[in-house]
């Protein structure tokens, strides 16, 4: 296989264009109001609950005289209406779409990935913000079954953390909500934009989460056997 070189990139990337789709929703409205702050004009593409939740964010700042309301607040997106296609019900398949990865690992500047975004009305995302579903925590607990299990074994979040913390050299990748007054000192302190060595230290830290959920899956699944199935499932 042979792979294209990138040999040159912006060190400073602005933030225009934000990707949220998370399962701890308890501090998004620390996160929305200081992108509003920070990003004036930005849009947020987001999925099911987190869109529900940062629409009454928004509805909030635009309803306050302050300084979130005078500015260019942040234009919300339905990954949906982006994409085209329905979630599926459940959430089983809501950010798993060609038109989300290619905005996620375009690279500035190959004219064949500008051409493929042009031709599906694509646009590149500068920000990932994605938490995973609770794995480690239901793992620990007695009461969870084989099959509650089954269902926090997240699919789209790391696999679009992944695709973010790949393209570190122009996408931001959040995987926890602490990093979020991280990102806003950042973007405040360069006009709204972020640096490649910020870029990076996100990269290896969704690496690194990414990491954990999955070796939790692999120990949990390993260790159960039939009987614990058994306790599930009608097996037929």
């Amino acid at each position: 296989m042979a792979f294209n070189r990138v040999e040159r990139i912006a060190d400073l990337v602005p933030l225009r264009r934000a990707l949220v789709s998370v399962y701890d929703k308890t501090r998004l409205k620390e996160l929305v109001r200081g992108l509003a702050r920070a990003a004036p004009g930005l849009e947020i593409y987001s999925t099911g609950g987190s869109y529900a939740a940062i629409a009454e964010i928004l509805a909030a700042c635009a309803r306050e005289s302050t300084s979130d309301a005078d500015r260019a607040l942040p234009r919300l997106i339905a990954i949906s209406a982006y994409t085209g296609q329905a979630e599926v019900a459940g959430g089983l398949v809501k950010t798993l779409d060609w038109k989300i990865y290619l905005g996620l690992l375009a690279e500035t500047g190959n004219e064949s990935h500008e051409a493929d975004l042009a031709r599906l009305g694509a646009v590149p995302f500068d920000l990932v913000v994605g938490d995973l579903y609770p794995f480690e925590a239901a793992a620990q607990d007695p009461i969870q079954d084989a099959e509650a299990l089954r269902q926090r074994i997240d699919i789209g979040g790391p696999a679009m953390l992944r695709a973010a913390a790949k393209n570190f050299l122009r996408v931001v990748s959040l995987s926890s909500p602490a990093q979020y007054g991280e990102l806003v000192s950042e973007l405040a302190a360069r006009n709204g934009a972020t640096t490649l060595e910020f870029r990076l230290s996100c990269a290896a830290k969704a690496f690194e989460r990414v990491s954990r959920f999955d070796c939790a899956i692999a120990e949990r699944l390993g260790r159960m056997d039939r009987a614990e199935l058994a306790a599930s499932y009608e097996l037929v």
